[in-house]
C-alpha cells in the first residue's frame, strides 16, 4: 500500500483524535500537582503511545479526588 492509496477521509478523522487526546492531556498534566506516577513518565506514555496513551493517563495516572 502506497501513501497515496490512504483513504484520508477515515485516517485524517482518527489523526485529529489524537492530536486533541494528546494536547489536552499535556495541558491537563502541566496544569496538576500531583499524579499516580512521576509527571515525565505520563508525558512519555502520552506522546509516544498513540492513542492509547492519553487514555490510560485519563484513566490510571489523573489523581481522582475521592
Amino acid at each position: 500500500m502506497e501513501f497515496s492509496d490512504l483513504n484520508w477521509a477515515l485516517v485524517a478523522p482518527l489523526i485529529g483524535i489524537q492530536l486533541l487526546l494528546i494536547i489536552i492531556a499535556l495541558v491537563d498534566l502541566s496544569k496538576v500537582e500531583h499524579t499516580n506516577g512521576p509527571k515525565w513518565m505520563w508525558v512519555l506514555i502520552t506522546l509516544f503511545i498513540s492513542i492509547l496513551g492519553p487514555i490510560l493517563y485519563f484513566i490510571f495516572g489523573k489523581k481522582h479526588s475521592s
